[in-house]
C-alpha cells in the first residue's frame, strides 16, 4: 500500500502525503485518473528523495519511510534533543567524542541515562537504516551510556488490592482491575472495545484489529470472575464502544487518576507498567512456567520473560541449591539415587 493518496483540489488531481505531521499536496498536472495513477509514484519518490547525508535529512527520510509506526510519535520528541548536537553532522562522520559531548550536556541538564539511551538508540536506528538503503556508506558508531538497572519494586497482593479499593473514580477503578487481571499494556487497555470482551468464552481479546503495522505483542487472556463481574457492571452504563471511558468519551490517559489512588492507598509512584510488572511477578511466584507467562503477557518469546521474572519463581535454581547440601541426609539421598 503506497504512503500517499490521490485527491482533488480545486477540481484538479493532487498527490497527498504527510510529512512532519503536516499534510502535503502537489498537483499531478492532470485531471485524468489513469494518468494520475501512472505519474504519482515517480512524483512521490522525487518529493521524498533524501537531500544530502546529514542527520537531519536522514532522520526526515526515516520518518517518512516508517510513517504510521508507533515509534515515529516518540521520535518527534527525541529529535528535539538530537537536533542541536547531531542535526548538521554527516551520518557517516559522527565520532565517539560527539556522542560523549551530547551525553555530558544532557546529564548537566538533569536528563537520566535511560532517556539518553533512548535518544542515542533512535539515532543509531536511523543511521543503520540509512546504511541499509545506501544513503551513506557506513553508519557511524554511536556510543551510549550503559543501560540503567531495572527498578526492583512491585506491588504485593495486599498493595494491589488497596490500590484498587482506593480508586474512587469508576473508570480508574475498572482500569486498575483490568490491568491487575490481564497484565495488559497501557495502550491495549485504553484501546479495548466491548466487541473484544468475549463473555461467551470468558476471554478478553487485547489485539486491536485496527493496528496493521508492527507493534508490541498482545494476547487473548482469560476473563477471571473479578474481571467478568466488573465488565458486566460497566457495560450496562457504557456510552461508547470503549471499555475505559469517562463522560461519554474514550480515555486517553489514567496517570493522574492512578496517582491519586496510589496516594490515597499510601503507596509510592504507581505507573501502568508497574501494574503489568506486578502481574508478572505474581504469576512467577505462583509457579507458572516462563513460557506460559510470556504468552499471557504477549511477549514474542520467553527469553526476556525468564531473564526478568525467573528469580521470583519458588523453583528458581532450587535443584542446584539442593545439590550443594553436604549433610548426612543429602549424602544418603545421593547414594540411594
Amino acid at each position: 500500500m503506497p504512503d500517499y493518496s490521490i485527491g482533488k483540489l480545486n477540481g484538479k488531481l493532487v498527490l497527498v502525503y504527510w510529512r512532519d505531521g503536516k499534510r502535503k499536496r502537489y498537483s499531478l498536472g492532470t485531471s485524468d485518473p489513469r494518468e494520475a495513477e501512472r505519474t504519482a509514484p515517480s512524483l512521490y519518490a522525487e518529493l521524498t528523495r533524501v537531500k544530502g547525508t546529514h542527520v537531519k535529512s536522514l532522520w526526515e527520510a526515516y520518518c517518512i519511510d516508517k510513517s504510521g509506526h508507533a515509534i515515529i510519535r516518540t521520535m518527534r520528541h527525541t529529535w528535539k534533543a538530537i537536533a542541536p548536537h547531531f542535526g548538521g553532522l554527516p551520518g557517516d562522520a559522527i565520532t565517539i567524542a560527539d556522542c560523549r559531548a551530547h551525553i555530558a550536556s544532557r546529564r548537566q541538564r538533569g536528563i537520566k541515562d535511560g532517556t539518553l539511551l533512548t535518544e542515542l538508540g533512535h539515532l543509531r536506528t536511523v543511521l543503520k537504516w540509512a546504511e541499509k538503503h545506501r544513503l551513506i556508506t557506513k553508519a557511524s558508531h554511536i556510543e551510549r551510556p550503559p543501560a540503567p538497572k531495572p527498578k526492583e519494586g512491585h506491588l504485593t497482593h495486599s498493595e494491589s488490592r488497596s490500590l484498587r479499593e482506593a480508586a474512587s473514580v469508576p473508570h480508574v477503578r475498572l482500569y486498575i482491575l483490568l490491568a491487575q487481571t490481564t497484565g495488559a499494556r497501557n495502550a491495549a487497555l485504553l484501546e479495548l472495545t466491548w466487541d473484544r470482551c468475549l463473555f461467551d468464552r470468558n476471554q478478553i481479546d487485547l489485539r486491536n484489529p485496527l493496528i496493521t503495522i508492527p507493534h508490541k505483542g498482545r494476547a487473548i487472556v482469560p476473563m477471571n470472575r473479578n474481571a467478568r463481574a466488573a465488565l458486566l457492571e460497566a457495560r450496562n452504563g457504557a456510552l461508547t464502544p470503549y471499555v475505559i471511558e469517562w463522560a461519554g468519551r474514550p480515555v486517553k490517559s489514567v496517570k493522574r487518576g492512578l496517582q491519586a489512588a496510589a496516594r490515597k492507598a499510601g503507596l509510592g509512584h504507581v505507573s501502568p507498567h508497574l501494574l503489568r510488572h506486578s502481574v508478572a511477578v505474581h504469576l512467577a511466584e505462583d509457579g507458572h512456567s516462563m513460557a506460559s507467562i510470556a504468552q499471557f503477557l504477549g511477549h514474542s518469546n520467553s527469553r526476556e520473560t525468564e531473564r526478568v521474572y525467573a528469580r521470583f519463581s519458588p523453583d528458581f535454581h532450587k535443584g542446584m541449591a539442593a545439590s550443594l547440601e553436604y549433610d548426612d541426609l543429602s549424602e544418603a539421598q545421593r547414594r540411594k539415587a
